[in-house]
């Protein structure tokens, strides 16, 4: 019984010594020994492996299921303007003119939103084109060879029983350290060294975290980096962005306070560092939010405000409506797209569907946390241009930049009923399609077109 619990301790303290001296260390000073590279490599050739397999599978067995495409309906790129104009064009007689038979394609329209509309399908995991080994990130599994079958068994393995028990002490580690480190940091009078140590302590323990994650981080024109004084704004798509973005500089979060071991962390933190935290009564007064944050952005010494202005977390294929509130502040916007690689495991938060707890932990039994931050040039509103305006310019940017669809909906219809005023925008907008804005110049364009032809 001695010699079992001589081997226990054995092999704990090798344990151990790994996750400190080749993990955690290299994590407090930003380094790495390239051993995730590694890891990324040997798991794309493993990946790229299990998609020609399946491949050659389907082709072997006739009878076997096709896996479904992401996508239900197929649409055509155009608004839904360019589309109307470019079907009455095609008529012989009374071009750019009103015809019953519109009505066929406005039941068309309505047809496809009631299937597949563009605002749920935001809020529900993406099904991969090709299997990453993950069974719930393809419902369409089946059994396709024997090896295929042993290499996810080896995966399942290695993820649960090797990588997590790494991932959550690491993790572990970093938010004690957080919560311990910011309490000690805030009973440090107000000077340059505090805000240098609190500085110092946020960086090292969200780089910890991000190794429990093992995120690979690939960043993009730092020289865009957001300053002090002004406001990061950034897509949503997971809790976990926080974690990204500090790794490569601190900000003062914004946010509602919360309990349990997320309020825990909310109070140490902002001991050390200018957080701005608000309660659900304060978070309804529009006036009482953007006058704290106006007086933060004041003071130029401050750390950069991080703000997520959808509100709510997108499956990372698109960028939804940005709140105006964080452009109506002032001051200088710093863009930032964020895009996850979902080969190596699926990143987006569904709060719907999984609590916090059960969310880290399909998180941290993916393979990998792979993404790409840009940082894009500061934007300042233009003149003549309101908050409204100013927030779609940036989205606009970030999602071009990110790849992602550019959508105009608000994700708080992920929680709440369409609004009575975004109902009339969109029947104008019908409106306008039915009567027929600029008849006169579209009538002339169609004839136009006819004799181009």
């Amino acid at each position: 019984m001695e010699n079992l619990w001589y081997v226990a301790g054995t092999i704990f303290q090798l344990w151990m010594s790994v996750v400190v001296f080749f993990i955690m260390l290299p994590a407090m000073f930003g380094l790495s020994l390239g051993v995730t590279e590694v890891y990324i490599q040997v798991l794309v050739k493993i990946l790229e492996w299990a998609t020609l397999r399946i491949q050659r599978g389907q082709q072997e067995q006739p009878s076997a299921p096709i896996p479904l495409h992401t996508g239900i309906i197929e649409r055509v790129g155009g608004s839904m303007e360019e589309e109307m104009w470019q079907l009455r064009c095609s008529r012989p007689e009374a071009a750019g003119a009103f015809c019953l038979s519109d009505g066929v394609y406005f039941c068309m329209k309505g047809l496809e939103s009631i299937v597949e509309d563009q605002v749920t399908q935001r809020f529900s995991s993406e099904e991969l084109a090709s299997w990453n080994l993950l069974t719930r990130t393809n419902q369409n599994f089946y059994y396709i060879s024997l090896r295929l079958t042993i290499i996810w068994g080896l995966g399942v393995f290695v993820r649960y029983c090797v990588l997590l028990p790494f991932r959550i002490a690491l993790a572990s580690t970093g938010i004690s350290w957080l919560v311990i480190g910011t309490c000690v940091v805030g009973f440090l009078p107000e000077s340059s060294a505090k805000n240098w140590l609190s500085e110092l302590v946020h960086l090292t323990c969200y780089r910890i975290c991000a190794r429990g994650l093992s995120a690979t981080i690939h960043y993009h024109n730092k020289e865009n980096r957001p300053q002090k004084g002004g406001i990061c704004v950034a897509n949503h798509t997971t809790p976990i962005d926080v974690v990204i973005l500090a790794n490569d500089g601190c900000y003062a979060m914004v946010g509602q306070t919360h309990g349990g071991l997320l309020g825990i962390l909310q109070k140490s933190m902002v001991r050390s560092c200018p957080h701005v935290w608000f309660e659900r009564s304060e978070m309804k007064d529009r006036n009482t939010v953007t006058r704290r944050l106006r007086h933060h952005v004041a003071a130029k010494t401050k750390l950069p405000i991080l703000i997520f202005p959808e509100g709510t977390c997108v499956n990372n294929t698109s960028v939804m409506m940005f709140k105006k509130g964080s452009f109506e502040i002032g001051g200088t916007i710093y863009p930032v797209a964020i895009k996850y690689d979902r080969r190596f495991g699926d990143a987006f938060w569904n709060s719907s569907k999984y609590n916090m707890v059960s969310y880290l932990l399909r998180t941290m039994t993916s393979w990998a946390i792979v993404v790409n931050v840009w940082y894009l040039p500061p934007m300042t509103i233009q003149d003549g241009e309101d908050a409204a305006q100013f927030a779609n310019r940036v989205k606009s940017v970030i999602a071009h930049q990110g790849g992602l669809l550019d959508l105009a909906w608000d994700g708080g219809l992920k929680r709440y009923k369409v609004k009575d005023s975004l109902k009339e925008e969109q029947q104008k907008m019908y409106s306008n399609i039915i009567v027929g804005q600029n008849h006169i110049r579209n009538t002339k364009t169609c004839s136009e077109t006819r004799e181009d032809q």
